[in-house]
């Protein structure tokens, strides 16, 4: 071994191995899949020159799993797959024996293991000999089940991943600062409270049965087929891993089989992949044939085989720096000349962080760059080939144009681009959404993703701005994105929500706990414009607490939203944009007021459930949903039923109606007739239809 060959196979050692502990720990990425795989099989090629590995080489050992928490060793030692990117080794590695495709998730493994039908252990894989126990987060992980049907011992590999749109979702209600959904699910899984990590929504998808204790027969499961045990854990309950079987790999077929899930994951096919995956894996169906591969490394060798697709690669040139601003974080995306990547022009793509820029040596206009699509799905640059100027941070804020600031995390790092002012748009962006949403003013074909673009474009800084996006009909159409028929159907949508209900606007104004229930109070009290003339004069802040269903807690509420002097503003502009539709007011009689009704099972004379409450509301009814001693009565049409419901009111002394005893003490009848009351007797009736004469409870 030359000097010079140590030398750099010591400088990749440490470059793959600080990568890796990144990586396995949560922390922010230092390299994209691709560098690490490049400077991987470099190291290989090196040490195969060579003749032999220096100590710590990853090409020889997984990297040791520092996170924090109680360690424990698998029972079942997690190895890692070798990987290929040509289909002609994945037909030679199967020998002619049937195998099956699955996807490669991209996402934190969890072993997890039952006993006598029950939940035991979850276990992270950290190195794949000792991991963590997590145990204490498993209910809020959707996928692992608490209960099984199955007294026997079984372990069970599986990926811990957190799709798409979840991790999009995240970013902008929180303003925190990920580079993908594997980096998210990872840091998630380290957290303390369970209540912390149950709205990010992670979803565990079971990839491997690795045992099972075989105390009784079952003629239906064959544990030498990998096919079989994942079928019966598709029996149990479990959401496994998507699979395709190739019974004859020839390399047509093995082909044909990647290409149903390349359609997949580049959202070509009828149903696109949610979840993110860095490849595919390779399995032998015949398991004990699976297990005679001997272990080269850390690499089982016929454990499986990690396919991963050839990244095509493009140059191009930097045309400028974007900074959008979403939530707190202001991320640089880059902008460059069009490259055609995988059947598409890709045209920018998001360089994460000002970290990310600097590691990659990102400069002015006309930097030269390398493009891929990751996994043929996301655009990135990879490298810059040669640097021109220097990288321009903006001092404010694309948005508000408030000033901005570098904030350093002191876990990782990371440096990250901030705007300071607290009311800044983009901050906003869930109320904007609100706003436009069809529980709101009804705009169609305006997205989360439009709103952030018009609002970083400094189009919008108010809900009235929303209204005057059509001054902006022909900048909208020149937007990468949309062209002139998208920009119409904008300004078509808007024109059309003009004429706006006052219950919708009222919803749509983020007022503080006023949703639909409590805009309808309102309204039914007060009309739109005496609401807001009251609402914004009154020095009592319990004004509306009398309202049934209001109190003082959302009173006061409501009557700070509107006495605020910026609120103010903007209603005034919004009321000289738009007509506001006044909500007719429910006179359908007080009979069921000051009653709290509790409504379970099926209903026969309403079309739901939902519409009976409409019902019971209208006439000054409250409807919970739980049987308490607030409650006046239960409404069941299984009224011997022994339901955990009618077994509470019954220790409560409750009364227990059904629906024919309430529309009968009711006295129902056609709003349009004069003839003596009746229930309505069939389910395509609409309540809403019926008025009372009289109820004596």
């Amino acid at each position: 071994m030359t000097a010079e060959q140590q030398q750099r196979m010591q400088q990749l050692i440490e470059e793959l191995n600080r990568a890796s502990e990144a990586y396995y720990n949560g922390r922010q990425e230092m390299m994209t899949d691709y560098e690490w795989d490049a400077r991987f099989d470099e190291l290989k090629r090196l040490e195969e020159q060579a003749g032999e590995a220096l100590p710590d080489s990853p090409t020889q050992k997984v990297s040791e799993d520092n996170t924090a928490g109680q360690k424990e060793a698998h029972e079942f030692a997690a190895l890692s797959l070798a990987k290929t990117k040509q289909v002609a080794e994945l037909a030679k590695w199967a020998e002619g024996n049937p195998i099956w495709i699955s996807w490669k998730l991209d996402g934190l493994t969890l072993v997890v293991t039952y006993d006598r039908g029950r939940l035991t252990k979850v276990v992270t894989r950290g190195n794949g000999h000792i991991g963590t126990n997590i145990t204490h987060l498993a209910k809020s992980i959707n996928g692992i089940l608490q209960k099984i049907d199955c007294q026997e011992h079984i372990v069970i590999r599986g990926e811990a991943v957190i799709s798409y749109q979840d991790f999009n979702q995240f970013l902008i209600e929180s303003g925190e600062d990920y580079a993908n959904p594997r980096n998210l699910a990872s840091g998630t899984l380290s957290l303390k409270n369970p209540d912390d990590v149950k709205p990010r929504k992670v979803q565990w998808i079971p990839f491997s049965l690795v045992y099972r204790e075989e105390k009784a027969t079952d003629g239906a499961f064959d544990m030498g087929s990998w096919g079989d045990r994942m079928a019966w854990l598709d029996s149990l309950g479990f959401k496994t891993v998507d699979r395709e079987a190739v019974s004859n790999p020839t390399v047509e077929n093995v082909q044909a089989a990647i290409d149903l899930f390349t359609e997949r994951v580049t959202g070509q096919g009828t149903e696109a992949f949610p979840y993110p995956v860095d490849g595919l894996v390779v399995t032998y169906d015949n398991v004990a044939y699976a297990e005679t591969g001997s272990v080269t490394g850390h690499h089982a060798t016929r454990a499986g085989l990690a396919y991963k697709w050839q990244d095509e690669t493009a140059a191009t040139e930097l045309k400028e720096i974007e900074w959008s601003c979403a939530a707190s974080t202001i991320s640089p995306v880059a902008i460059f000349q069009p490259v055609e990547l995988e059947g598409t022009t890709v045209k920018r793509a998001s360089l994460c962080n000002i970290s990310e820029c600097e590691r990659l040596g990102i400069g002015d206009s006309g930097t030269k760059l390398i493009i891929i699509k990751a996994n043929k799905i996301i655009p990135k640059v990879i490298e810059v080939t040669e640097t021109v100027g220097t990288l321009h941070i903006p001092e404010q804020c694309p948005a508000c144009h408030a000033p901005t600031e570098i904030v350093e995390s002191q876990q990782s790092g990371t440096r990250t681009l901030h705007c300071t002012n607290p009311d800044c748009p983009a901050k906003q962006l869930k109320k904007y959404a609100r706003f436009v949403s069809k529980e709101g003013v009804d705009i169609d074909g305006i997205s989360e993703q439009t709103l952030a673009k018009f609002i970083n474009l400094g189009w919008i800084s108010d809900f009235s701005d929303i209204y005057r996006l059509p001054e902006h009909v022909r900048e909208i159409a020149a937007l990468e994105g949309f062209g002139e028929r998208s920009a119409a159907n904008i300004v078509k949508s808007i024109e059309k929500a003009r004429v706006v209900d006052a219950q919708r606007l009222l919803i749509a104004l983020s007022i503080p706990k006023c949703g639909p229930d409590v805009a309808k109070r309102l309204l039914n009290a007060y009309d739109f414009n005496d609401l807001v003339e009251t609402a914004s004069t009154t020095d009592n802040r319990e004004h509306f607490a009398s309202i049934d269903g209001i109190g003082p807690e959302r009173s006061a509420l409501i009557v700070e939203w509107f006495k605020d002097e910026n609120n103010k503003i903007i209603l005034n502009k919004l009321q000289n944009l738009i007509q506001v539709k006044q909500q007719e007011r429910q006179d359908a009689g007080t009979q069921c007021a000051g009653l709290t009704f509790v409504i379970t099972g099926d209903v026969h004379h309403f079309q739901n459930r939902k519409e009976l409450q409409k019902y019971i509301e209208a006439r000054g009814g409250r409807v919970a949903g739980s049987v308490s001693g607030s409650t006046s009565y239960l409404i069941n049409n299984d009224v011997a039923s022994t339901s955990g419901k009618n077994k509470k009111a019954k220790e409560l002394g409750i009364p227990i109606l059904s629906e024919e005893d309430f529309l009968n003490k009711v006295g129902a009848q056609e709003a349009e007739s004069d003839s003596p009351p009746e229930p309505p007797t069939s389910p395509q009736e609409k309540p809403a239809q019926h008025q009372q004469l009289s109820l004596d409870f």
